[in-house]
């Protein structure tokens, strides 16, 4: 690994760890998890059992991304309320025994699905529940009370979608490396046509989708969420929203959505259901604005995307050949999202 900008001493970071974890103890293997575009991820195995390092990349970064604290703060603020995370263990400082601050959490032994048709679960049932404890997650989470968990300074406040379009827009114009027509209409349509704030505020998690958490090995029971890297205090139906953005992705892409997949097939809920299914969590009775929710949830997926593109380009990136395919990802993504206000 002595050619790895991500490579860690394993000896500058075993007594580091030994001094700052209660109980651990012979440090002696360090394994990057080959998932992960953000943020590199390790596996750590010691003598004391096995845990989880979540670091910074290296090189220069833009601001306010690859907020590892901010991962590290929200779960353990979590620890205790419905919303399942890791326990976590310590935050290291910018200056620490790697080079870049990181985070050490519990390893949780589980299943993580890569692919959201799940044909490992066992059958329709099995997909069904798995969907289903899903989407019980997502309305725990939105009902958390942030106040009384700490995080009531977690964002700022006025109109999430605001805020956020000008955030991600102002992240992709950093990163933006040609132009993709698709992408300016679409952050001019969204521009055009922002709903008012009707005051909704929850801790949102930013990247609510089946590949960023544990399953239990025997039921369909979420042991973790995982990837908190972009939560804040935010509008609860952007969590909802990406999250079926997601499943109109197409299923033979990098992004192995639900897009041309039968659902009713495979006994998973149609986009209807699950919405429907979450409503009836939350005693809702229906959303509005949906289609601008869809349309906001693809522009900043591809504002992220473009940003793993660019730190590819610079040599940056967690995974540099997995990387370079999010180039493309940015045109479809923008593409399908002009579609989607083309009919609306």
């Amino acid at each position: 690994m002595s050619g790895d900008a991500n490579a860690i001493d394993q000896a500058a970071l075993a007594p580091y760890l030994e001094a700052h974890i209660p109980g651990f103890a012979g440090l002696h293997s360090i394994e990057k998890f080959k998932s992960g575009q953000s943020n590199p991820t390790y596996l750590l195995t010691a003598a004391s059992g096995r845990y989880v390092l979540r670091a910074k990349p290296p090189g220069q970064l833009l601001k306010s991304a690859h907020q590892v604290d901010r991962e590290f703060t929200v779960m353990k603020a979590l620890a205790g309320t419905a919303v399942p995370v890791p326990r976590m263990l310590h935050l290291s400082a910018e200056d620490s025994p790697i080079g870049r601050m990181f985070y050490v959490m519990d390893f949780l032994d589980g299943r993580i699905f890569w692919d959201p048709a799940v044909p490992e679960a066992g059958g329709n049932d099995g997909r069904a529940a798995l969907y289903d404890a899903m989407n019980a997650t997502l309305a725990a989470l939105h009902d958390v009370e942030v106040e009384a968990v700490g995080l009531g300074d977690f964002g700022r406040p006025g109109n999430y979608f605001e805020r956020q379009l000008a955030r991600w827009t102002s992240q992709y114009r950093a990163s933006e490396t040609g132009t993709v027509a698709d992408m300016d209409r679409l952050i001019a349509w969204l521009e055009a046509h922002m709903p008012a704030d009707d005051g909704r505020v929850s801790l949102v998690h930013g990247d609510y989708r089946l590949d960023n958490m544990i399953f239990a090995a025997g039921e369909p029971k979420v042991l973790a969420v995982l990837d908190w890297e972009l939560s804040t205090l935010g509008h609860p139906f952007a969590d909802l929203a990406y999250q079926c953005m997601q499943w109109r992705l197409p299923h033979a892409s990098g992004f192995r959505g639900l897009g041309g997949v039968d659902r009713a097939a495979l006994g998973l809920p149609s986009e209807e259901a699950y919405v429907a299914a979450y409503c009836r969590r939350r005693g809702l009775a229906g959303i509005d604005n949906w289609s601008f929710f869809l349309a906001f949830s693809f522009f900043r997926f591809a504002a992220i995307c473009q940003g793993v593109y660019k730190r590819a380009l610079d040599g940056n990136a967690s995974n540099p050949e997995k990387a370079k395919t999010y180039g493309e990802a940015v045109k479809l993504l923008s593409h399908l999202a002009a579609k989607l206000i083309d009919r609306t």
